[in-house]
């Protein structure tokens, strides 16, 4: 069923966003501008049309590189306020940033609607888990600090070690979670005392407009910058300039590699990248077939299929496929599809030609075989895609080698496990993957022969991010480094140690007791 929203709806003021960050101003643009619309329609005389909610700066790349130069000034090569300052500084500057964005919750959630097509209970999720995440990074950081705050002797050698920042960072998040991934790598970069350059994605851009203020008021000057615009135009030249030491990324290897092979010294840059998947879900015959479906719906289509940790290609053993594609099927076929304002399940889709692209790959994979297998697949309403369930599927097909990142799942049959092993050995992606059995056996083979393939194997659950105090990463070209409330910390950060022969004690306990270093101190934070 279709649910539609309820009529009239509450569209929201138009947000013209005028102000970008740089140096610790918030300047104003009068100059282009790039309108946001919604993927949600509004009915108008001739027809329909998306949304208006807003605009935001098109900026040149003189701004991107005087956003380049503000950074780096703040940093000083490590000798600025910021990367200098205690750990408690910068402790009290992120508690100051969480206490003033916390407000802006039903705004930020209400744009995510908007702008994203995310239904209101992700959209609310999505700012709250930002703000745990945000309050658990700091905790975290106090453990690092707390580790460093002590003085070893090893071999005669009196050496103290503690976790520095590394420089300055590009950051460019993703659309689909534009709020928690992209802050989930830029705090934690900035409390590790680097200074960063941030430019939001294309879509989900809007809801950094009422958070700007927050950035400007609780960090020195220079230490966050805020900039939009093209990619192209903005990050190319920011990474040609070769100033950059860590690129912060979350969305797919193509865009990344561009960036990477325009820095001149690329060696010298430290990537955090968190890219695209094919996350593979394997239903052998002994599974709970009950539980299995359920958890295939709930990971090939929330949000549309539109997350790096979505299902993207299911494997049904021949035994149980007939039973599993039809419960598959009707579970699917009783998603509703509308507006993410009335907590649709399937909602419209943000990317403009994103229905055409799904499109393609149904038409390509019908073509050499397959056939959309749930009634209500592929069914097209505007911008809103109803799931498509695709089988057989062939090997020599775009559905099946691609990331679809989106609502279109190819499901294929295995007989022997180790032609499932092959596909993933000799895919790209190297993420994540769910097997469903209520074997021991069948399950402890799995594992063994999946964890050197992937990086986190689900037992009877869909792949998925969280907790977030668990290692998020990939293998191959799905992720660079790792994230997680720990992890993070230590990507955007180096160890860094100072040390003298112990006949140099008097010299360390007077440097420690005059509380004449930042480093050199043994100030234990509570």
């Amino acid at each position: 069923m279709t649910h539609q929203p309820p009529a009239p709806y509450n569209v929201p003021s138009v947000l013209h966003g005028t102000r970008f960050l740089v140096n610790g101003h918030l300047e104003s643009w009068t100059g282009p501008s790039s309108e946001v619309r919604s993927p949600i329609m509004t009915e108008l005389d001739g027809g329909t049309e998306r949304t208006l909610l807003g605009s935001v700066p098109d900026l040149p790349a003189e701004e991107g590189i005087r956003a380049l130069e503000a950074a780096c000034d703040a940093y000083d090569h490590g000798r600025g306020q910021w990367p200098s300052s205690s750990a408690s500084d910068r402790i009290e500057a992120m508690e100051k940033f969480i206490s003033l964005i916390e407000p802006k919750r039903d705004q930020v959630a209400e744009l995510l609607m908007w702008e994203i097509g995310k239904k209101r209970s992700d959209a609310e999720k999505e700012f709250d888990r930002t703000i745990v995440y945000l309050k658990d990074t700091i905790e975290e950081y106090k453990n690092l600090h707390r580790e460093g705050s002590h003085i070893s002797q090893v071999s005669g050698v009196l050496a103290q070690i503690r976790r520095g920042p590394l420089g300055v960072v590009l950051c460019l998040g993703p659309f689909n979670y534009p709020l928690n991934e992209t802050f989930c790598v830029l705090l934690p970069a900035i409390l590790m005392g680097n200074t960063c350059v941030f430019k939001p994605a294309k879509y989900g851009v809007l809801l950094m407009v009422p958070l700007l203020e927050a950035f400007a008021e609780s960090f020195p000057p220079g230490v966050v910058n805020i900039v939009f615009g093209r990619g192209r135009t903005l990050a190319s030249p920011i990474m040609q300039s070769g100033r950059v030491d860590v690129l912060a990324l979350i969305g797919n290897s193509k865009s990344s590699n561009a960036l990477i092979s325009q820095h001149p010294k690329p060696n010298r840059v430290r990537q955090v990248l968190g890219l695209e998947a094919k996350n593979p879900a394997v239903v052998f015959p002994d599974a709970d077939l009950e539980l299995a479906v359920k958890e295939c719906v709930k990971g090939a289509w929330s949000f549309n299929g539109q997350r790096c940790t979505a299902l993207k290609v299911v494997y049904v053993h021949k035994d149980i496929r007939e039973k599993f594609l039809e419960a598959f099927a009707r579970a699917t076929d009783n998603l509703v599809m509308g507006s993410p304002l009335v907590d649709a399940d399937i909602t419209p889709l943000p990317e403009v030609g994103k229905v055409e692209a799904m499109q393609a790959y149904i038409d390509e994979a019908v073509q050499k075989g397959a056939s959309v297998i749930n009634g209500r697949g592929g069914t097209v309403e505007g911008n809103m895609m109803f799931p498509a369930i695709l089988y057989p599927v062939d090997r020599d097909t775009a559905i099946f080698k691609e990331e679809q990142f989106g609502p279109v799942c190819p499901v294929l049959e295995f007989d022997d496990f180790h032609d499932v092993l092959k596909d993933i050995a000799e895919s790209d992606y190297g993420q994540q993957v769910s097997v469903f059995t209520a074997n021991h056996e069948t399950a402890g083979r799995a594992i063994d022969q999946l964890v050197n393939q992937v990086c986190r194997v689900n037992l009877n659950a869909t792949c998925q991010r969280g907790p977030d105090t668990l290692p998020f990463t990939g293998r191959k070209d799905s992720a660079v480094s790792t994230l997680s409330v720990k992890a993070a910390l230590r990507s955007f950060s180096i160890r860094t140690l100072v040390a003298c022969n112990a006949s140099q004690k008097d010299l360390v306990e007077g440097i420690v007791a005059g509380g004449h270093s930042e480093f050199s101190s043994m100030n234990y934070l509570l």
